[in-house]
């Protein structure tokens, strides 16, 4: 009889766990309650906060479009470089620099009328013919960004990478469940800016951020190591489970460690950063214009939420799915089928207006963009290794973030020429397909030569 086991974690290493709990889901869990965080406030809201921002000062979608392309000037800059800050200093710190300039941000973001009429800086500047408050507001978005793109998705998911291996796709699911949970806080932070205002919303968010990044920074510990621990909870090598008769040998798995320059001769590397681009242009144009869209239809601002809200609803269970067959099924395959799911959902809300359609839609984008989002990252985990991850996916951001640039900004003007979102829409469609077909041809890279155990496997005996 042939069995396999892993030795469960010493005395040692239980003490840094909670309760018996492998210390690495309590970072999982922090690390999903930031990123709900960040998701409402960078991501998941821009929508809600493009109408709220446009009904009370009356700026353009090209204007409001163009503070939030030019956050994505910024990631797409910076993108590299903090991968190589969360690689070398850690994610502890590089969150409780990133959430705190985050809570600066919104805190400024909550002043920017009252900073507006002082006019601070246009009667200054060549910019004096412009809008003040939106200066302001410019301003206040990007430093923002530059606090989520430094603490934020990144070091999150690389926190999660460096302390999973075999679970990795799994892990990253639970992590990133926080960016869909975020969605379901739109419809109440819609109801907040309806009851409260924009001002006292934002500021409200800002103390928030701020009160809740030091005791999440003084629970985190960068890497399993740190703690006596191994990735997923195991010892280094497997311990062997005997059987009468037989003989045991350790046997343990490889996990490739590319570095940043191996990483970006792969065939992989490059096909994965494209087709990702492909269909991440829709979701951040969409997170932008989708309830604009849908009050154009006659929608109110919270009905609008609550479409956004039911993709979020049925996207979460979507990404715990995938993430759980993920580990055991092949990723390429299944990042395809999500991405001409979520495809097809952007095509109708192309195409069709109406409340049954727009729920059509958020149940056929939910389980796409639900079911793709954390394989498109455990995936290059699994291809490239620990060693260098938040650098290599830093660099792939670099593309993404020149595209994200132009796809929501595209989508406004488009709107403002022609008073309808059918063109972009349907070409975001068309991209997501295209990355659906490229992700069939990704194949694993070879790995590197000197590549080190670094993960236990399932053991065997042999009789």
């Amino acid at each position: 009889m042939r069995k396999g086991v892993f030795r469960p974690a010493s005395a040692r290493e239980a003490v840094a766990g909670v309760r018996g709990v492998f210390y690495g889901w309590w970072l999982v869990g922090i690390s999903s309650i930031m990123l709900t965080l960040m998701s409402l406030t960078v991501f998941q809201g821009l929508g809600t906060m493009l109408v709220a921002l446009e009904r009370q000062f009356q700026w353009s979608r090209t204007a409001l479009s163009g503070a939030f392309s030019l956050a994505r000037v910024e990631g797409a800059v910076l993108g590299p470089l903090e991968g190589v800050l969360i690689d070398r200093i850690g994610t502890r710190r590089m969150v409780m620099i990133g959430y705190t300039i985050m809570g600066v941000g919104f805190i400024w973001l909550s002043q920017i009328e009252t900073l507006g009429n002082l006019r601070l800086i246009a009667k200054f500047t060549p910019f004096d013919s412009l809008d003040e408050s939106l200066i302001q507001f410019y301003m206040a978005y990007i430093f923002i960004t530059l606090g989520s793109g430094l603490g934020g998705w990144l070091a999150l998911i690389a926190l999660v990478n460096n302390w999973f291996s075999r679970r990795r796709s799994f892990a990253m699911a639970t992590a990133m469940s926080g960016i869909h949970l975020g969605g379901l806080l739109v419809t109440p932070f819609a109801l907040a800016i309806d009851t409260y205002g924009f001002e006292s919303t934002a500021l409200g968010i800002g103390i928030v951020l701020l009160a809740i990044v030091g005791p999440a920074t003084k629970a985190i510990r960068n890497h399993p190591e740190d703690m006596g621990l191994h990735p997923d909870g195991d010892t280094q090598h497997a311990q062997v489970a005997s059987t009468e008769g037989a003989t045991s040998e350790p046997i343990v798995d490889v996990e490739p460690e590319f570095t940043v320059k191996q990483a970006l001769k792969t065939p992989a590397f490059w096909m994965l950063t494209i087709a990702q681009v492909a269909s991440s242009v829709a979701i951040v144009s969409l997170a932008l214009h989708l309830v604009p869209k849908l009050t154009d239809t006659g929608m109110s601002l919270t009905a609008a939420a609550s479409v956004h809200t039911t993709y979020t609803i049925i996207a979460l269970p979507a990404q715990f799915i995938s993430g759980y067959y993920a580990d055991r099924l092949p990723k390429t395959l299944m990042i395809a089928f999500f991405m001409f799911v979520q495809g097809a959902g952007i095509l109708i809300i192309a195409l069709f207006d109406g409340v049954v359609m727009a729920y059509v839609f958020a149940v056929l984008y939910g389980i796409g963009f639900g079911g793709r989002s954390p394989l498109t990252t455990a995936i290059r985990g699994e291809y490239f290794g620990r060693k260098a991850f938040a650098t290599i996916m830093g660099i792939s951001q670099f593309p993404m973030n020149i595209a994200m640039i132009f796809a929501p900004l595209f989508a406004g003007y488009m709107f403002d020429t022609t008073g309808t979102y059918i063109v972009p829409f349907t070409i975001f469609a068309g991209l997501t397909f295209a990355g659906g077909v490229l992700m069939i041809f990704v194949r694993r890279p070879q790995a590197p030569l000197g590549t080190v155990p670094t993960e236990p496997a399932t053991t065997r005996t042999s009789t």
